[in-house]
């Protein structure tokens, strides 16, 4: 391609670039450009919406540059605030260590391994010293930090920010310049600590990185960002049935935005979304599972689905029960239906797969129910079916 179809393709989808001319030169210098992408190990597994991010540095890897992943075993100490209405609980070291691993292990069923180098920003942290430290704090003020959205709101509704969690985008950004990164690569939330690595390089005496941000991608809730913690994520290891079953139950609308974000949408991308939106969820869970698993694999995923909720292996009359609460772990949910008589029974079944939402089969005790759109039909054992929703409160 020629560098400015190279700009084309590789700003396609993106929320921001900062900026097209700076990107349009550094793509004329001849050489590999270093594209950073930072990661928290924060939890163990990537999700979807990690892999919005890395398919878009796996692009720039296709056209001969080299992925810089920063694993952010020293920052992961703090916590990223971004987004956060309260501070962090810090994790344990040896917590962070075992997730960084698995992180590591699961980049590369996107990224290419000959192109990315994994780099840990303990290996500079651990070296600095509190003169380091402030010197680094001399970089900005208190009010450019206080620029950010999710700091201001909490400073201004008088919820405490400590000022360990103010050293966080210095921090990162200080990684640009340990690793001299060209193309910094985020989620749209990340664009304030993407920009103090700019200023950060400049100070350094850098050329300062070009920012790309991407669009965030929400939750199978249809409200929250995707994410670990609220228990709303797809993850990329999951296997089939689970991914299968979990798409399924996302709404009409998110399945559209998912559609937009997750794939390049071709014509054949088109063509699915113009479909009964029963039949695009399917083609879309499928596309899903080929990516991560295997062709052979999507389509036992969508025959087991199609089984179970298409061959009337679910009697036709079942009892129906609404939960205010959104979402509900499953174990109170099976005590409070009556499906088992406690909640250790409940954490037997759950335990031997005996428990399934959708066709999906459950088997972790604190998996949380959450309601997006419509009824689920919860299975227990081989004849207890209920079909769940929540109640919509005005």
């Amino acid at each position: 391609m020629t560098t400015p179809e190279q700009c084309v393709f590789l700003t396609n989808g993106t929320d921001q670039v900062i900026s097209q001319d700076e990107l349009n030169r550094k793509l004329q210098l001849g050489r590999p450009l270093r594209i950073k992408l930072g990661f928290d190990p924060s939890s163990p597994d990537l999700h979807l919406g990690h892999a919005v991010v890395l398919t878009k540095l796996r692009q720039f890897q296709d056209l001969g540059h080299m992925a810089v992943i920063i694993v952010g075993d020293y920052t992961a100490r703090i916590g990223d605030p971004t987004g956060r209405s309260k501070t962090r609980v810090p994790l344990e070291p040896e917590q962070i260590s075992i997730n960084a691993k698995t992180y590591t292990d699961q980049v590369f069923k996107i990224l290419d391994p000959e192109r990315t180098e994994i780099r840990r920003n303990s290996e500079w942290f651990d070296k600095f010293t509190y003169a380091d430290v402030l010197r680094l704090n001399g970089q900005m003020t208190v009010s450019q930090l206080l620029e950010r959205d999710d700091f201001r709101k909490r400073y201004q509704g008088g919820f405490p920010i400590t000022v360990t969690e103010f050293q966080y985008p210095l921090m990162q950004g200080y990684d640009s310049i340990m690793v001299k990164s060209d193309i910094e690569l985020g989620g749209s939330d990340q664009l304030f600590n993407n920009l103090v690595g700019r200023d950060l390089q400049k100070w350094a005496k850098q050329e300062a990185q070009v920012v790309m941000v991407l669009p965030l991608i929400e939750g199978v809730d249809g409200v929250e960002k995707m994410s670990k913690s609220l228990g709303n994520c797809i993850g990329i290891t999951e296997s089939p049935q689970e991914m299968f079953g979990k798409t399924m139950r996302i709404s009409d609308e998110l399945m559209a935005r998912w559609y937009k974000i997750l794939s390049s949408v071709s014509m054949v991308d088109v063509q699915d979304m113009a479909l009964h939106p029963m039949e695009s969820k399917k083609r879309l869970a499928s596309r899903l599972i080929t990516r991560f698993h295997s062709e052979a694999a999507a389509r036992e995923a969508r025959e087991n689905f199609e089984r179970i909720f298409s061959q009337n292996e679910i009697p036709e009359e079942i009892p129906e029960f609404s939960f205010k609460e959104n979402p509900i772990g499953l174990i109170k949910v099976l005590t409070e239906i009556k499906a088992t008589t406690s909640g250790s029974e409940a954490r037997r079944l759950i335990a031997q797969g005996g428990v399934s939402l959708n066709g999906q089969k459950i088997q972790d005790p604190k998996y949380m129910v959450t309601f997006a759109t419509g009824p689920m039909v919860l299975r227990c054992g081989k004849r207890f079916f209920a079909r769940l929703s929540t109640v919509h409160l005005g």
